[in-house]
């Protein structure tokens, strides 16, 4: 009895000094990764990004390229956050990155307005900041160090441009035309510079009725519902202006179900934006008319503007990436199989 009894106090001992041991050592463990990795943050750039969501293949493919290009084999340290498509949670990140005394902080905003506040308090701790992909609308532009990203302005205007030429092909230049518009994020820089541009052109036009333009939020499954809305109150639309290719994928399948066709031989013509590879495949065989691309593949561009900034280079106030217009006759197989995005 007394045996087992000291044996298994003798245990318990054990087992105490081998957690005090644990406890003692694991701590300095800790203790050294923590170091490490300190040490290795603060021998890189240090740059927090706050992507506004991940609403959309274009979204996705923009977030990849940031990734790929700030690495810490390319002397970064990166810190992401998604957003979700909400400004407050961005607004968060962004002081969350200042509190953090981050070298630089790029953001794409969800919508233009209302960075004033959180733009001014990353000027004062020092920190340049560089927007992504889309702009914001403040009074003072030195707010911010410069814009990466698409002229959603042309875009729109492309669009249109590609309508006037087809419409001519068809000789259907004097009567008219009803088209519906499925915006992006209402305020976003995307869905008004594509606005804006659109409507330049089609304000030359009497013969173009634009019907209705309703937001769909940049998703499927938005565009699907809005684009039967529009099917049950007009039945003779001629042409669809989707403002990214996640929305052309919800609206061609509302057409196709309250069957009428679509595309180069179809009922309605389709003209979307972005150019993922997806709705390349669908340009290709003639589904959707013409694509406006929108290329995500900032990263690189963003790259080389804080190379340009560490080395005490004059940066420009805006860059623009390079964009193509892709139709049947000019998507090759080629094209489909080195698209990225």
């Amino acid at each position: 009895m007394f045996r087992k009894k000291s044996y298994g106090i003798a245990v318990i001992g054990i087992l105490l000094v081998l957690v005090l041991m644990l406890m003692m050592f694991g701590s300095r463990l800790f203790t050294d990764i923590d170091e490490t990795t300190q040490v290795e943050k603060e021998n890189q750039i240090v740059v927090g990004v706050s992507q506004l969501g991940s609403e959309s293949g274009f979204r996705t493919a923009n977030t990849e390229s940031v990734q790929n290009a700030f690495t810490q084999e390319n002397g970064y340290f990166l810190i992401y956050n998604n957003a979700r498509q909400r400004q407050e949670n961005q607004l968060k990140a962004i002081r969350s990155f200042i509190s953090q005394r981050v070298d630089y902080i790029i953001f794409s905003p969800v919508v233009e307005t209302g960075w004033e506040t959180v733009l001014q308090e990353a000027k004062e701790a020092g920190i340049p900041v560089i927007l992504m992909d889309r702009s914001v609308d403040v009074e003072d532009e030195s707010l911010y160090v410069t814009c990466v990203g698409s002229d959603f302005v042309e875009e729109g205007e492309k669009a249109g441009h590609w309508l006037e030429q087809e419409l001519r092909k068809r000789g259907r230049t004097q009567e008219p035309v009803n088209i519906v518009v499925l915006t992006g994020t209402e305020g976003s820089s995307s869905q008004l510079g594509r606005t804006v541009g659109f409507d330049l052109v089609a304000n030359k036009h009497e013969n173009w009725n634009i019907l209705e333009q309703k937001c769909a939020e940049f998703t499927s499954t938005r565009g699907k519902e809005v684009m039967r809305g529009f099917l049950s109150r007009y039945p003779d639309i001629d042409v669809v202006v989707s403002q990214n290719d996640d929305m052309t994928f919800g609206a061609i399948e509302a057409i196709k179900e309250s069957g009428q066709t679509v595309g180069v031989n179809g009922d309605i013509m389709i003209i979307s934006f972005d150019a993922v590879a997806g709705a390349l495949e669908m340009v290709a065989d003639g589904t959707i008319n013409v694509d406006i691309e929108c290329n995500p593949n900032q990263g690189e561009y963003l790259l080389q503007v804080i190379d340009m900034l560490e080395a005490g280079e004059p940066v420009e106030k805006q860059y623009y990436v390079k964009e193509d217009v892709f139709t049947m006759e000019n998507v090759t197989r080629e094209i489909l199989e080195e698209r990225s995005y």
